[in-house]
């Protein structure tokens, strides 16, 4: 335990402007506040860490909670700062840059604090856009500074292959650069080349030629990052994506599909030795320049589309007696081609644990004959987490619904495209880390939490900051302090000093100063003639029951409207239907006289839900013979922000029975609606 009374104060050198405790981020364990403040005039000087034990065990993520732990005690004698290890040093340092103002000024105080979680994670997907080494050591930077101890790097996907792999020269040379700068048009593709998702637009180009967009980082600028990291408290984590996301890597060796032929497959044959041997040759060559020990393989959204008709699969699934054809010649169901999966993970799980590595993957990779040193990152639901365990494996923590940095943070018509639902910085913070879990399992297995940054959608360096900050330090506060105890206004407060303090530093953090917030209509219940009637659903048009089911058949009566995220349990989606999409029966119970009959649609472009194309409203006395009353039509088109629409039809009518309908616009998809309001 090392013991020291500081006469001076080492400042980070994003030293904050702000010195009362309330505004520190995160939280300590133990925090108590004495009266008045002591003043430490220092040099402004950035604290790095320096021993090389230390530097190596950040570097391999080889390091315990309580590495990482310290007290700290300021009287007006000075600073008496304890600690078992470097890093418990380096996190105490942080924490006295955040405590100290521009003028020295610290306040009397003592702590007592160690990380909730051993993994804080951030990922940063470079894959979808490139970015700069020197914008990736800026993201470090501010990351340190919230004890955030993991970066994620997705280095491969169908976007670009971003990591120079000497073995395979093509990855890069031809893997890394596409026809488009921005992803939404390299993906997409634009109506004069072929039509919306012509996959004849995604093309990879040579490394140098005139429309040659993306690039790579050389492994010498990966080993730089690795030290620069680990300086600062952070072990780069890199993800080489498989079997899937590999459309980059199939077109450059097709050689490794299951049909051989270039942009016809996004999935790695897992019948063909070839794509073991290169898989493992490029795992050398990952290990050899990242020290961590856990490398991710990604594992998630595998179609797995051709394997089921490939010899080479068939036989791999015979070898492993998992082939079991049904008359056609092909497989009966899906299982047998997650089992084919599983044994690939499973492979390349031992080929990593035979060079002293462990395996991360994403939760698709959930299989009971996987090493039981796999960790599991969780980024669907807590049915998965509790999946993962039951199988013996550690879980990282990312869900979706939290812990996505892609999605919306305010209102979405008013900020940058984005992939799609609402997450805002109070539903980060409001996070619980294993609440399906128990409290022995959550002991045991549930080794932290991270945020992750998909950039589908955002394409350049300031909409990264925008997007990461201020969630991340949301996430940041839960890694570290557990906040077992949620005070979102305090956090609030705390967060906005902090996003004042970096948008002064030129980090382009989202104004949470001037957060509009969910829909007005969300957070305002409202009374009308139909409230609480009953609703009869066409049998032809239900709701999903899945996962959109709302409140069920009262959802549309029951004076609730939605927020900005369909999957809030207040939106019902609507995915069949013939003739109309939506078709329900409101019953008033008598006849009852009005003037206007109107329903909220939402349209979010990215997951197929759009505004209807024509809403109709009949009127019938007896509920079986009706007559029509009005319709609304809307040109169907697509929008780059979500919104809402009201659609309604207004006309005075005395009715008992009033009949919505709402056909699907001339894209399909989904309709999503939240309450039929009669007034």
């Amino acid at each position: 335990m090392k013991n020291i009374l500081l006469s001076a104060l080492l400042c980070a050198a994003f030293s904050a402007t702000h010195a009362t405790a309330q505004n520190l981020l995160p939280l300590p364990q133990r925090f108590e506040k004495a009266k008045g403040a002591a003043t430490v005039k220092a040099p402004e000087t950035k604290p790095l860490i320096t021993d090389q034990t230390t530097l190596q065990s950040v570097a391999q993520g080889r390091y315990t909670q309580a590495s990482e732990a310290y007290s700290l005690t300021i009287t007006p004698d000075g600073i008496n700062g304890k600690w078992d290890n470097p890093l418990g040093e380096f996190r105490m340092q942080q924490t006295l840059a955040q405590l100290r103002d521009d003028k020295g000024n610290l306040p009397l105080c003592t702590i007592e604090d160690s990380p909730a979680y051993y993994w804080r994670g951030a990922m940063l997907d470079v894959s979808r856009h490139f970015f700069s080494l020197d914008f990736v050591k800026k993201q470090i930077d501010v990351l340190a500074q919230y004890k955030i101890n993991r970066l994620h790097l997705h280095l491969t996907d169908a976007a670009g292959w971003r990591m120079e792999i000497k073995r395979y020269p093509r990855l890069t040379g031809l893997g890394a650069f596409r026809t488009f700068d921005s992803w939404k048009t390299w993906w997409d593709g634009r109506k004069e080349f072929g039509g919306v998702n012509d996959p004849l637009r995604r093309k990879y180009v040579e490394e140098g030629s005139a429309d040659a967009h993306g690039g790579y980082y050389t492994q010498q600028q990966l080993r730089e990052l690795v030290q620069y990291a680990a300086q600062r408290g952070i072990t780069i984590v890199p993800e080489i994506e498989m079997p899937a996301h590999s459309e980059e890597t199939l077109t450059a060796y097709p050689e490794l599909s299951c049909t051989h032929e270039p942009y016809k497959q996004a999935d790695f044959c897992p019948g063909n030795v070839a794509t073991y041997d290169f898989l493992e040759h490029v795992l050398e060559e990952v290990m050899d320049v990242f020290p961590s020990v856990y490398i991710h393989v990604g594992g998630d959204e595998a179609a797995k589309a051709s394997w089921a008709a490939c010899p080479r699969c068939q036989q791999k699934m015979h070898e492993l007696g998992i082939w079991h054809p049904n008359a056609e010649g092909t497989l009966a169901n899906g299982e047998q081609l997650h089992k084919l999966q599983a044994h690939l993970i499973a492979h390349m799980g031992d080929f990593l644990q035979s060079h002293g590595r462990k395996l991360i993957g994403w939760d698709e990779v959930i299989d009971e004959n996987l090493s039981k040193n796999t960790t599991v990152m969780v980024w669907r639901n807590a049915d998965f987490a509790a999946d993962a365990v039951r199988n013996g494996y550690d879980v990282i923590l990312s869900p979706g619904s939290h812990c996505y940095l892609d999605g919306y943070q305010d209102a979405p018509n008013l900020e940058p495209e984005a992939m799609g639902g609402f997450t805002p910085l109070e539903k980060v913070y409001g996070f619980v880390p294993g609440e399906a879990l128990t409290p022995e399992q959550r002991a045991k297995h549930v080794k932290g939490v991270q945020g992750n940054l998909w950039t589908e959608y955002v394409p350049t360096e300031a909409q990264v900051e925008h997007m990461f900050y201020p969630r991340m330090l949301a996430l940041a506060e839960i890694g570290w302090n557990g906040t077992a105890t949620k005070d979102y206004p305090a956090f609030r407060k705390r967060a906005l000093a902090e996003v004042e303090a970096l948008r002064a530093r030129g980090v382009m953090a989202f104004d949470l100063a001037h957060e509009i917030g969910d829909r007005k209509e969300f957070t305002t219940p409202i009374r009308h003639k139909a409230s609480g009637a009953k609703v009869t659903y066409a049998p032809e048009a239900p709701y999903n029951t899945t996962a959109y089911a709302a409140a069920g058949d009262a959802s549309l009566t029951d004076g609730l409207r939605g927020s900005w995220s369909y999957g809030d349990h207040r939106w019902q989606g609507f995915i069949g239907g013939k003739d109309y999409r939506f078709d329900v029966t409101l019953d008033l119970g008598r006849k009852t006289s009005f003037s206007s009959v109107a329903t909220d649609f939402m349209q979010m472009c990215g997951p197929e839900i759009f505004y209807p194309a024509d809403y109709v409203v009949s009127i019938s006395d007896d509920g079986e013979n009706f007559r029509e009353l009005g319709r609304m039509h809307r040109d169907s088109e697509k929008t780059v922000n979500p919104d809402v629409m009201t659609f309604s039809v207004s006309k005075k009518a005395k009715a008992r029975y009033i009949r919505v309908q709402a056909t699907a616009s001339a894209f399909g998809g989904w309709l999503f609606a939240d309450e039929v309001v009669v007034k």
